[in-house]
């Protein structure tokens, strides 16, 4: 794979993304250096990753253009680490092209700040969306909206229309003008563990011959009703919340056909409810058995000592900050998201909201920026959970600018001391640099309470996380797929970075486009089976065989 990289002081690099562009072949990876860059990019026919270096960050700014600040068409395109701001404009647009954006983020003025037409795949994953007229407009497409906030909307949070099927997991959509998710013109989105709050209309309105599902959904404060469904539309909602919402919370018009299962999410949980519901998502992942006991030992501690308080017997200071020491891709955002609703369902935390950030949230440019940009990511997340990924980047021994960085960690120790019952803060990061993250503030290592170790994935736990995503996706696994994925696992297990999730999202992605490809060679429509069905052939070629 060609990898070009671009940074405007660096001799022998390009000087510009568009300069790279020009000279990278299809499949190029164009790895760019930390820094502002005044472009708009179109890309027809490409395949191109658009990445940050490590740690770097990295802005990519269209403001003052006539055009989306990113624009592809038939192709593939992946952005990794990027902030893509817009004005009055798109942020990203793409027609029938093969979206994937990790760990961006992303917004506009008065457009949409993602917009995915006529795509047959895309992911939007652990990404925040702010600050548009609309958030994602998904459009006659599949794929996927995963462990994505979207905030600051002036209109609708996420749009799904024409059909598209999307799955919405693991978000979180807030300070909405209009809807949380709007879903309209026959289209079947599944919305799960998703929450939805703080909106000037509805959280979730269906409308012209919808049927979304919707499972395992909070949704509350907001102005109109949790969830609405137009006449023609049906759909199923399972298991879901509803609290301090319009009337009535779940708005069913005549000539809808809307199944409600209700599940015993009302009752306390000493009797069960949420709280066992959320340890049986816990308890359903895939390996972390030490985690799991981690965990459940914790909410032990919690329950008991809210049964002590209401007995009114001592109760000692627990704190609720947690450090999840491990490899990326070994579970730790997933365990974290639920922490925070296990921690609301015992009445710890008001919501149990989730905010993910990084180095690049926290650290100003200046001196006194960092302490602001801390503080007002601190403020934003009270009430829930904050989550810093890699928080060892922080650190001065990191060697990734340290001054700022410590002022940024320094800010943290004194918040988490002034309200250190109104949120639940994790670090995450690799085992040894976590320790040297615990060394860069002398009262910082006592204000977590635990230290969890995240190991990595077994080949056969991995077989089952890909056995789930290809389920998740609704496609099948030909039985004689098998034992080359067994094969390929089996052969990755001592490489350096194999027990990564990501890895199996890797190939599970690698399959899809192979069956594309082999189904598009056909001459002909493939029938509904031909379209789910993943062979042998399709593991073959992801896994480079």
């Amino acid at each position: 794979m060609r990898v070009l990289t671009v940074a405007a002081d660096r001799p022998g690099a390009y000087p510009t993304i568009g300069s790279a562009l020009l000279e990278a072949p299809d499949g190029a990876t164009v790895a760019i250096a930390a820094g502002e860059y005044a472009e708009t990019l179109e890309l027809t026919g490409r395949s191109i990753t658009l990445q940050a270096e490590a740690g770097a960050t990295v802005v990519l700014d269209g403001d003052g253009a006539d055009w989306p600040t990113l624009r592809a068409v038939d192709g593939e395109l992946t952005l990794r680490g990027l902030d893509v701001r817009a004005g009055d404009n798109l942020a990203i647009s793409v027609d029938r092209t093969v979206l994937t954006v990790e760990k961006c983020r992303v917004g506009s003025r008065t457009r949409p700040a993602i917009s995915v037409h006529a795509s047959t795949a895309f992911t939007v994953d652990g990404c925040t969306v702010t600050g548009a007229e609309t958030g994602i407009v998904v459009e006659g497409a599949s794929g996927r909206i995963l462990d994505t906030t979207v905030t600051e909307i002036a209109g609708d949070g996420i749009v799904v229309a024409l059909g598209s099927d999307p799955l919405i997991r693991g978000c979180t959509i807030t300070a909405c003008g209009g809807r949380g998710v709007y879903v309209y013109q026959y289209s079947r989105p599944e919305l799960t563990d998703t929450e939805i709050a703080r909106t000037g209309a509805d959280g979730i309105g269906v409308a012209h011959g919808s049927t979304p599902v919707v499972r395992r959904v909070n949704v509350h404060d907001t102005r109109g009703s949790a969830m609405s469904f137009a006449p023609g539309c049906g759909g199923q909602v399972e298991g879901c919340r509803t609290d301090n919402t319009g009337q009535p919370a779940i708005a069913i018009a005549d000539g809808a056909t809307v199944e409600v299962i209700e599940k015993a999410a009302a009752r306390p949980a000493e009797s069960g409810g949420p709280l066992e519901e959320l340890l049986d998502d816990l308890d359903g992942m895939v390996g972390l058995p030490e985690v799991k006991a981690e965990v459940h030992a914790l909410v032990d501690e919690i329950q008991v000592n809210e049964w002590r308080r209401s007995a009114g017997l001592t109760v000692g200071g627990v704190s609720h900050h947690l450090i999840f020491a491990g490899a990326p891709g070994t579970g730790k955002t997933t365990v974290a998201r639920v922490y925070g609703k296990l921690l609301k369902a015992l009445g710890v935390l008001p919501h149990g909201g989730f905010t993910e950030v990084s180095r690049r949230d926290l650290v100003g440019q200046y001196i006194g920026h960092t302490a602001e940009k801390t503080s007002a990511v601190f403020e934003k997340s009270l009430g829930g959970v904050l989550f810093i990924d890699e928080a060892y980047t922080l650190s001065r021994s990191a060697g990734t600018g340290g001054d700022f960085g410590q002022e940024a960690i320094d800010a943290l120790v004194k918040l988490m001391e002034d309200h250190r019952d109104e949120i639940a803060i994790i670090v995450a990061g690799y085992t040894a640099e976590m320790d040297d993250f615990l060394a860069a503030n002398p009262g910082l290592a006592s204000r977590f309470s635990k230290t969890i170790e995240f190991g990595n994935y077994s080949a056969e736990e991995l077989l089952l996380i890909t056995d789930r995503m290809v389920a998740g996706g609704d496609y099948l696994l030909d039985p004689a797929a098998g034992p080359p994925l067994t094969a390929y696992f089996d052969r990755i297990a001592h490489g350096a970075n194999f027990g990564n999730a990501r890895e199996a999202r890797r190939l599970v992605e690698g399959m899809r486009k192979a069956q594309s490809q082999r189904l598009r060679s056909l001459g002909r429509m493939p029938t509904t089976d031909e379209l789910r069905s993943l062979l042998a052939a399709d593991v073959l070629s992801a896994a480079g065989s």
